[in-house]
Formats: C-alpha cells, structure tokens, sequence
C-alpha cells in the first residue's frame, strides 16, 4: 500500500513537473548552439587535457565572448561499465566531473558523444539498453549538450527488420532517438539533444516529433571547398523545418582546419550563418591565424546566425555558379548573401527588388565593416574564385 502511494505520488509530481520540462525544453537552442568540438581536429586522440585548453582557448581568444560557448567531446571518451553497467569513462578522461566543473568555471558548458547501438562509429560503448542509465549519469557529471549518433543502430535496424532502409526499420529509429530524449528529460537537467543520423528519411519532418534539438541533415563534411560546397549549397529547401530550439544541421565549421583559402572559409561561414546552422568550431583553438579567428568572431556575421526571430534562409536566384540567398532577420531586415562557386573570378548583380526592399534600401557589407549603396535598385560586385559577399540589407 505504501509503494503504490509513493508510486501515485511520484507520477502526481511529474505531472506537476511537466509543464516546467517542457519550458526548460523549449528555451533549449533557442538559438542555433555555439561552440567546439573535438572531432575534426583530434579525431580519436582526445583527451582530458585537451578539453581544458580547448575551454582556456575560447575564453582567451574572445570566442566565448561571441557565443561559443559548448565545448563538446566526440567518440572515443568511453571506457567500460561496472557490475551495474554504469558507464565510465576511458584513461584519457579521469574524472568527467570534474572537467565539467572545469569546464563551467570558465562560463561554458559540456558536451559528449553516444548512439543507440551497442557501439559507436569508433567502436567504444554506445547506449543501447542503458539510455536511461546513461542520461542519468551524464546529468550527474554535468553534461549540457549530447550528440547521438546512429551508426551501429544501423545493423540492428537490418537484423530486425531485414532491410534498414524499410518503414519498420525507420519506425525503430525514431523510437531510439525518442526513448533517449525521454530519458533525458527525466533528468531534469536541460540537455541539448543533437540527432547524428546524417539526413536519412527525411529527418528534418520528424526530428522535432522525437525532441531533437537539432538534426545532421548530411553525411560528415571535411575541409576541402568541394565538400563544404556540396554539403552548403544542398540545404536549398530546407528552411521550413527550422524554428528556435529545431535546427537543421549541416555538420560542424572546418574554418582554420587548412584545407580551404580564407575566401572559402568565409564563404563557409557566409553560408553556416545564412542556414541558421549551428557554429561549432573544429580546429586547433591552440594555433590560430589571425584570418581564423576573425572569420570565426566578426560579431556581424554571427549576428545573422543567432538572429532572435529564427529564421532559416533559403536560395533566391541562381545563375550557374552564382547563386544569391537571404535569410530574415528581426525588424524587417534581410542577410542577404552573394555566392561565387566558380574557380575563378564572376561578377553578380543583386536586384534589391528580389529581396523585398526598394531602391533606397540600406546596405552594409558585414565581412568588410562598412555600408554600400545600390545604383538604380541594384548593387553589382565581382567576386574572387569561391568568394563571397554577405549584406545587411533593411529598409
């Protein structure tokens, strides 16, 4: 009798509770996350050490105070569970608590990599059969933000269904990612949920259903033009299934990796910014450029990004290579961006009528710092190999 009024208790309080988690929830990315993560750059080799200097390295560079602010370890953290099976962290990470109290010392917030499978991509323990242990353990550590990345889901989804790529098998996807989202919010701690399932079914029309944060919307982007471009310029459409605390994303920024001119780091970032994509940094914060860090820090550019109205933008005009998209922005505004993908130099002319402004709109070049004007309702510049331009327009 009095386990079933604890019980009828406890189910009383979270019905009390509800409408709280379901506020925290909804502050939850209510901009697009900002931040770091360790994959890009160190891959498998990361380490506690790492993690700490990578959070020194955004309060000294300044790029905490832009809003990067998530400092996020990917795979390969994980060591064995216990007799319990209570996940515990690997040698190059003694003691996860305390490097998330590190970590929020410095005024940022912890992220860590899982999946639904047995195992994640690299191989180490992923969360299957222990979501709900393991979402308690994260919260215990202090983690803000998980990425959850489906990998070897994969074999289970064929094993069972015999076909991945079937609706029973899409059915189990999604019942994996919301039983991990649930888990989460019984927690009680506000824990951003970023599904890594790389844009399979459609996962921008059912991402929010089962409580993600955020969504992959791609395969693994690397730092060379000839990916970022297919992976950038493929989000024409998408914008839609954007709103704040739901985000389309298109996988982390390769900025100042080394692969790419700084002309297609801007474009890169021109185009992130544009998606309302999330900005999470993957290069060496300990050796960067000058070029880098003004490209990751212009406060203009990063404005269009995390613009309160939460808008995505979209293609309006293409013409071979170049292309022109515009994002909405509070108050009326417009970032409106002109995109040059060819190797070498083209000019392009924005008729600011195609925008919705007027001929005497105001106009202001973010990555150059200063205004510039239309002639006659049109504002015509020659862009170098893979360059960009992106405009503040307002009326």
């Amino acid at each position: 009798m009095l386990r079933n009024r604890v019980v009828s208790l406890g189910f009383s309080l979270a019905l009390l509770m509800a409408p709280v988690v379901l506020a925290q929830s909804s502050q939850l990315a209510a901009t697009p996350p900002m931040g770091w993560n360790s994959w890009n750059h160190f891959a498998g080799k990361v380490t506690d050490a790492d993690v700490r200097a990578a959070a020194d390295a955004l309060v000294s560079s300044g790029m905490r105070d832009a809003g990067y602010i998530y400092v996020n370890i990917d795979d390969t953290w994980q060591g064995r569970r216990d007799a319990n099976g209570v996940i515990h962290p690997n040698s190059k990470f003694p003691d996860m608590k305390a490097l998330a109290d590190y970590v929020h010392s410095k005024g940022l917030k912890l992220g860590i990599y899982s999946g639904p499978g047995p195992k994640t991509c690299a191989g180490y323990e992923g969360s299957y059969g222990h979501e709900e242990q393991d979402a308690k353990t994260y919260a215990e550590w202090g983690i803000d933000y998980l990425k959850y990345d489906l990998c070897s889901f994969t074999r289970l989804m064929k094993q069972q269904t015999g076909d991945e790529h079937s609706e029973k098998a899409f059915e189990m996807q999604k019942a994996a990612y919301e039983k991990m989202h649930k888990a989460l919010v019984a927690t009680g701690r506000p824990i951003v949920f970023s599904l890594c399932q790389y844009g399979w079914n459609d996962v921008w029309k059912w991402g929010t259903e089962v409580g993600g944060n955020l969504w992959r919307t791609t395969g693994d982007i690397n730092d060379h033009y000839s990916r970022m471009e297919e992976i950038g310029f493929s989000q024409a459409g998408l914008s839609k299934y954007a709103a704040p605390g739901h985000w389309n994303d298109p996988d982390m920024l390769e900025v100042g990796n080394g692969g790419m001119t700084d002309d297609e780091y801007r474009q890169h970032m021109s185009l992130w910014v544009i998606l309302a994509a999330p900005l999470l940094a993957g290069n060496d914060l300990s050796k960067m450029s000058p070029e880098t860090l003004a490209i990751l820090t212009n406060k203009d550019v990063i404005a269009v990004d995390q613009d309160k109205l939460g808008k995505q933008g979209d293609r309006v005009w293409a013409e071979g290579p170049t292309e022109i998209w515009a994002k909405p922005l509070s108050g009326g505004a417009k970032a409106v961006a002109l995109f040059n993908r060819a190797p070498d130099p083209k000019p392009i002319t924005l008729k600011l009528s195609e925008v919705g402004f007027g001929s005497n709109a105001k106009m202001r070049d973010l990555w150059a710092g200063k205004d510039v004007t239309a002639t006659n309702g049109s504002y015509t510049v020659l862009l170098p190999k893979h360059g960009v331009v992106l405009l503040r327009v307002s009326q």
